[in-house]
């Protein structure tokens, strides 16, 4: 065995010093070409038959209870519907993944308790009727071996979607998400495709080791696509345009916001569609502040909003969704109308994703700004445990005082 790979390992690097069999890349005259190569941008959808589902979809229990639940988040009234009554962010993530993986069987879907427990919050209940056990199976708790096995599977052919219990747990599958995931697509020139999915959880109420908001760590990794909805819409959108991509994805997902109603469109459609990584949305309109929300913060902004409006300040709200790619055209266009802008997220403010939007929204837009942007998120320590968290992470009080004391 022993000569059979050393024979084999020699052919190997023999073709790669030959300048023939491996010309070296072009990387073009900009010296950009590398940067090329970090995202393809591509999809390649399966050429193969759509998978037999195990059992009829209708019967399965999940999706007759999802086919009598309202599309939208509100009753008559305009009030918000309970989450036994409407389409949830957990439900938007379940269609989205539920379709790709009965139309193609390149999908592979594990963690910790995936198959009989619908993975640790859920999303997954329901998949276990329709799939085998090839293809929605356990993982041991191994972040790094659920990580590293699903770069492996990728780089075969598959499209593997994997459950992180908690973001916080990143940590232990570093550097498998940071030195191998984020990296190979570009350390082989194009030639290897990592189409991976990761899927991990924000903690709430679990203190220290289990609440913290990683986006901004995972976002200062070039190589891996960050995605961060707030609303069921969205999360089935960026979700299923997530699943189709040649690109890694890390989507991070609040737990505050699994049983969250769509409130901002008429519904939540019911078929597959598609919204593009990197476009903001504009939640609500407004011509004096410009408030740029991440993840969950959207809702407490919305609370802010309502509560400046008694004084006459009018907030534009606007829902990043995704961190990385990020267009900042809607912003640009919002804040040279307004002239301020804050910033919010759960993330510690130091080192946070939000800290770089304002830099390069600064470098953008100088000329039009009122006052340099305000940047709010939570303290740098740690989280605390449940009965504290509610002064932890910012809360519409915080917001209306950070608009008023520093941007009016």
């Amino acid at each position: 065995i022993q000569s059979e790979v050393d024979a084999r390992m020699n052919a190997v690097f023999m073709a790669a010093a030959d300048p023939e069999t491996a010309p070296p890349p072009r990387l073009g005259i900009d010296g950009a070409g590398i940067g090329r190569k970090m995202f393809t941008g591509s999809e390649t959808p399966s050429d193969g038959p759509a998978p037999e589902p195990l059992s009829d979809p209708e019967k399965v229990a999940r999706i007759r209870q999802n086919a009598r639940k309202s599309r939208g988040g509100r009753d008559a009234n305009g009030e918000p519907l309970s989450p036994l009554k409407a389409i949830t962010l957990r439900d938007g993530l379940f269609e989205a993944i539920l379709h790709a993986a009965l139309t193609d069987s390149r999908v592979i879907i594990y963690g910790e308790e995936c198959r009989e427990w619908g993975g640790a919050f859920g999303v997954y209940r329901g998949l276990a009727d329709l799939l085998p056990h090839d293809r929605v199976f356990n993982a041991p708790i191994s972040e790094a071996a659920i990580v590293s096995t699903a770069i492996g599977a990728a780089m075969e052919g598959g499209r593997p979607v994997v459950e992180l219990m908690y973001a916080d747990f990143i940590g232990r599958a570093g550097d498998e998400l940071f030195n191998q995931l984020a990296k190979w697509q570009a350390m082989s020139n194009g030639l290897l495709s990592v189409p991976v999915v990761v899927r991990c959880s924000v903690g709430s109420k679990y203190g220290a080791q289990h609440s913290q908001d990683w986006s901004g760590l995972a976002a200062h990794v070039p190589g891996l696509k960050i995605i961060y909805p707030a609303t069921p819409r969205d999360a089935k959108g960026l979700m299923a345009s997530a699943l189709a991509s040649d690109d890694p994805v890390i989507a991070f997902e609040s737990q505050r916001l699994y049983d969250q109603v769509e409130l901002f469109k008429d519904e939540v459609p019911e078929g597959s569609y598609k919204i593009p990584i990197g476009a903001p949305d504009i939640k609500r309109a407004g011509s004096d502040v410009t408030v740029l929300t991440i993840g969950p913060t959207l809702y407490p902004a919305l609370e802010a909003a309502d509560l400046l409006a008694g004084r006459g300040v009018a907030l534009e709200i606007i829902d990043a969704r995704s961190l990385v790619p990020f267009d900042y055209g809607p912003v640009l266009e919002s804040v040279t109308k307004t002239g301020r802008l804050l910033l919010v997220t759960e993330a510690c403010e130091r080192g946070s994703f939000a800290m770089t939007l304002a830099s390069n929204v600064t470098r953008f837009a100088f000329g039009a700004l009122k006052a340099p942007p305000r940047v709010l998120g939570s303290p740098n320590w740690i989280v605390p445990g449940a009965d504290l968290e509610h002064g932890y992470f910012p809360q519409p009080f915080d917001i209306e005082d950070a608009i008023l004391t520093d941007l009016m």
